[in-house]
């Protein structure tokens, strides 16, 4: 077994500049990056490769076989669409990259898996979490936790801690994230004794004010609306104007400033399950706020400020994996990688990382956290894990 402890904190990113220059000579190794750059998840999927160009720049080559390789990162751009996805998956092919990583966003994931299966090289899901992505897929694996649990966390503590005894959840239609969280939640709110409505919009929907006012209509305790960014930073606003104040609870994917920022000098409370809270790896913000301030289109990709994601730490975790699959691989041949995957291991900012049987990271527990609605920052609620 392959196991790295403590490496991702042990380079800082002096040491990360003095490698990059060491590197020019090298033989190259390369790491596919597949995410949105565009489209409703274009700002998630930012955020999500700010965490892998990061980590790049902390540790820019890799020893494999006793031969030390740089590090290039070959970005492909899914736009968010299960129609474009699969040509960004291809070019990543082509580039005869060892190892992708990615995507943020289920639906996209799966529609690329197929053409990584068909090469012979591996993925490692960031933070697409529904189940579909690795089920009956030996070739991708996953460093996030998943739907089933993270629709149990929020299930548990809307009823249990907010006191919500009828929810109203919205979803994309023909979302795979959006419906597949709502499924688990509705399954896990349903089995404590509440009572769940679902309504579902069409993909470019604006205007939300019909659905807040179901949500209304139904004597809602609570919105569980686990969708993009772009919706979410619409429907927040609108929520307010109409006087909402039930509390508005999403997934991952809500983890943003941009979310955030929605949120602020409103009355909404918004609350989300996610993989990280700034603050609980000092050295990792600290590494990562600096970078950010020295490169300003990374600024940009980040929401315009330098707040934490959790998504932006699990794309760190994730290159740090797949370092450590490429090493154990002892080749860069994305086949003998792929055979490597399964065994590594490794203690992460996230926290410990190891896979099981079918290829999923081992979680167990999630954050809990809150818009603080008057400085717009995210406020730690709880780590909380399901029994």
């Amino acid at each position: 077994m392959k196991k790295i402890t403590s490496m991702i904190l042990a380079f800082t990113l002096i040491l990360g500049c003095f490698a990059m220059a060491m590197a020019e000579d090298l033989p190259v190794v390369k790491i596919g990056v597949f995410e949105p750059a565009s489209g409703d998840s274009g700002a998630g999927g930012k955020q999500e490769s700010l965490g892998v160009q990061y980590a790049n720049k902390v540790q820019p080559t890799v020893e494999i076989g006793g031969q030390q390789y740089k590090v290039e990162l070959v970005l492909a751009d899914n736009g968010s669409s299960a129609d474009k996805a699969p040509s960004a998956a291809q070019k990543l092919v082509s580039e005869n990259v060892s190892v992708v990583l990615g995507s943020y966003g289920s639906g996209v994931s799966i529609a690329g898996s197929e053409y990584f299966k068909n090469a012979n090289i591996p993925a490692i899901g960031l933070t697409c979490t529904n189940p579909q992505v690795t089920a009956g897929n030996s070739h991708y694996f996953r460093v996030c936790f998943l739907d089933p649990f993270q629709g149990t966390v929020l299930a548990n503590y809307a009823f249990k801690e907010l006191g919500a005894k009828t929810a109203y959840c919205l979803g994309e239609a023909g979302n795979d994230y959006d419906q597949g969280l709502i499924t688990f939640f509705q399954k896990a709110f349903e089995g404590l004794g509440g009572t769940v409505f679902h309504d579902d919009f069409q993909n470019g929907n604006s205007d939300f004010t019909s659905f807040l006012n179901n949500a209304q209509m139904y004597g809602a305790d609570l919105i569980f609306c686990p969708v993009s960014i772009a919706y979410a930073t619409q429907i927040i606003p609108q929520a307010a104007s109409l006087g909402l104040t039930i509390p508005v609870l999403g997934g991952d994917t809500l983890d943003s400033n941009v979310v955030a920022a929605s949120a602020k000098g409103t009355n909404v409370n918004v609350v989300v399950t996610t993989f990280y809270q700034e603050g609980a790896n000092p050295d990792f913000d600290n590494g990562f706020k600096a970078w950010l301030a020295e490169d300003a289109e990374a600024l940009t990709n980040n929401g315009g400020n330098d707040m934490i994601a959790g998504v932006t730490v699990m794309g760190y975790d994730g290159y740090f994996a797949a370092l450590a699959a490429l090493q154990a691989a002892g080749t860069p041949d994305s086949a003998a990688v792929m055979a490597a995957l399964p065994a590594v291991e490794i203690d992460g900012v996230s926290g410990h990382i190891a896979f099981d049987e079918t290829g999923d990271a081992i979680r167990t527990s999630a954050f809990v956290k809150k818009v603080n609605n008057e400085t717009g920052d995210w406020e730690f609620v709880a780590e909380q894990t399901v029994e």
